[in-house]
């Protein structure tokens, strides 16, 4: 499906980064897992330049790579002014879906966009937390500059995975009336999401009260939810789809 969308122009001082984790522990903590979302950003970008087919998607790749370029520069001084540390290698998890994609035999499209997906999700509730309840004024003031933007790109996002139809609210197959989620929209492969990227993804798609999460030998995660107030089996793929049956 051909996607029609603009991208916006983003000032480069204000660009936020897409993370790993909900919430950081420390401006230390918050240092580690900014620099290696804004490397990984980068990095995925520059191979989703090369394999990516939709021109879309190309171009916010590009995007991410002049706007998370120049953020990780602006990171690392302010890091230094702190005299804090900044990593320069990417964490397993990270490296692993850097490898997904590199080995990927043509297009990465999809698997591209829901990693965009999934990684601005968790850099939204990373920033909130920490402008909220950062310890270090300085980084604090860079997340509450940031958050805004970074909202931007996450809508940026979801729009593309709507265009291409993988946003799971407009695709999922009804609810059956077995006990199990119906698998036949679910994808088997190495599932990268963690569990609570997982969760986080199910309640993004409307359901609550999400329970009982474990990953099978398909790699596809699998749990308990409730949704228009009946609970449902709920199951979700690598690829971030998300089907659902009732109890």
């Amino acid at each position: 499906m051909k996607i029609k969308h603009l991208l916006l122009p983003f000032a480069a001082a204000s660009i936020a980064l897409a993370l790993p984790a909900f919430a950081a522990d420390s401006a230390q903590d918050f240092v580690d897992k900014a620099a290696i979302g804004g490397k990984f950003e980068v990095d995925s970008s520059n191979i989703a330049q090369d394999k990516v087919q939709d021109q879309s998607i190309k171009d916010f790749a590009q995007k991410m790579i002049t706007d998370h370029g120049a953020a990780n520069a602006k990171l690392e001084v302010l890091a230094g002014e702190q005299k804090l540390k900044v990593p320069t290698t990417l964490d397993a998890q990270h490296q692993g879906d850097l490898d997904k994609l590199q080995q990927t035999q043509g297009s990465i499209d999809q698997p591209y966009v829901e990693m965009q997906r999934s990684a601005h999700a968790d850099a939204v509730k990373l920033f909130e937390s920490y402008a909220h309840d950062g310890d270090n004024a300085a980084l604090k003031d860079f997340a509450q500059k940031t958050v805004g933007t970074l909202k931007m790109h996450q809508q940026m996002i979801e729009k593309i995975a709507a265009a291409q139809g993988s946003v799971t609210g407009s695709t999922t197959p009804d609810a059956n009336t077995t006990t199990t989620a119906n698998t036949k929209a679910l994808v088997p492969g190495a599932n990268s999401f963690t569990e609570d990227q997982a969760k986080s993804r199910i309640e993004d798609a409307g359901y609550s009260d999400v329970s009982k999460l474990t990953k099978d030998d398909q790699g596809i995660w699998r749990g308990q939810a409730t949704k228009a107030g009946k609970a449902v089996a709920v199951a979700l793929d690598y690829q971030g789809n998300i089907v659902a049956g009732t109890n």
